[in-house]
């Protein structure tokens, strides 16, 4: 059961450049189709700037959409634009953001961020409030005391905590996480992990989950998106991609990881640098630095192949097999 979905999603940017003021665009996000099921952890993968954040801000209604359509339980979220409406999908839709450090409010206590989203979403009491606070503390492993602490007081990974507790008040059912570990070390980046783990299956919750770490990606999903210039170029199983990529660039993302089985297409590494989301190529986005790459691929839309229920990509490698 889906319980968000992206129906040809487009988000795009207007930026000045130079004296001139000329006005570009920048295509951030073009056309993703996307399900996100009750129940599962999915991973989106690919390289900075290739449109991972932009389409989670777009799910938060934090970016303006340029076309298509976002639905939430079969529901259309675009045109929510009532305090009422909003509310009642941020109670449902919560976020963590990549910068502990950044994200939590510095002259605010600890016990004043967490009630921050019931004084503003809920009639609760203050008692009821101050019983929530502890309880999803205790969930992401701190007690009570910390609520008259400020922000500075603690380490990364704590604050961390705090800002899961904090997406936790609430009782959202999908949370989506935006490179929620890479600011922090290694040894606490697997603390935090295995703690989103736990929280998907003690409180029941979807997560939709951010990272260019392919070997975060690997252990914490269970479906994997493999992202490109704003497109999803192969989505499937964890074990689908890691095992048996089907696209070049899955491919060669995967290059680096160590020990990820036997695949369909030889590894390639992966050559040249991202093209300018301002001056998108034509055809398939990734011709320009695909090692199989053939005339009609820039020209040409490839078009989705399926290999299973759950694993499809977009590669002419495929689609005349």
């Amino acid at each position: 059961m889906a319980l968000l979905e992206t129906d040809n999603l487009y988000v795009t940017y207007s930026e000045k450049k130079g004296f001139s003021g000329k006005e570009q665009v920048i295509n951030a996000v073009n056309g993703v189709n996307l399900e996100i099921r009750k129940g599962e952890i999915l991973s989106i993968a690919g390289e900075s700037g290739c449109g991972k954040s932009t389409l989670a801000k777009a799910i938060m209604k934090l970016v303006k959409i340029k076309s298509g359509d976002i639905l939430f339980e079969g529901k259309s979220i675009v045109n929510l634009k009532s305090q009422k409406d909003l509310r009642i999908f941020y109670q449902k839709v919560q976020m963590i953001f990549q910068n502990p450090y950044a994200s939590l409010n510095p002259k605010m206590k600890i016990g004043e961020i967490l009630k921050e989203p019931l004084e503003i979403n809920t009639k609760f009491s203050k008692k009821n409030m101050n019983e929530i606070v502890t309880k999803r503390l205790n969930d992401v492993g701190l007690d009570s005391s910390v609520v008259d602490l400020y922000p500075h007081e603690f380490s990364g990974g704590q604050r961390q905590r705090i800002a899961i507790a904090r997406a936790l008040v609430l009782k959202p059912e999908l949370i989506i996480a935006d490179e929620p570990v890479s600011a922090l070390d290694a040894s606490i980046q697997a603390q935090i992990i295995n703690l989103i783990k736990d929280l998907k299956q003690n409180l029941n919750l979807t997560f939709l989950f951010i990272s260019h770490d392919l070997s975060v990606i690997r252990y914490i999903s269970d479906r994997v998106a493999v992202m490109y210039l704003g497109e999803i170029v192969e989505i499937g199983l964890t074990q689908e991609i890691f095992n048996s990529p089907k696209h070049p660039y899955t491919a060669a993302l995967l290059s680096a990881v160590p020990k990820i089985g036997e695949n369909n297409i030889k590894m390639q590494a992966l050559k040249g640098e991202l093209p300018s989301p301002q001056n998108l190529p034509k055809g398939c986005k990734f011709h320009t630095r695909c090692p199989y790459a053939m005339d009609k691929c820039a020209t040409n839309t490839p078009p989705e192949v399926i290999f299973s229920d759950f694993h499809v990509c977009k590669c002419f490698l495929y689609s005349d097999k």
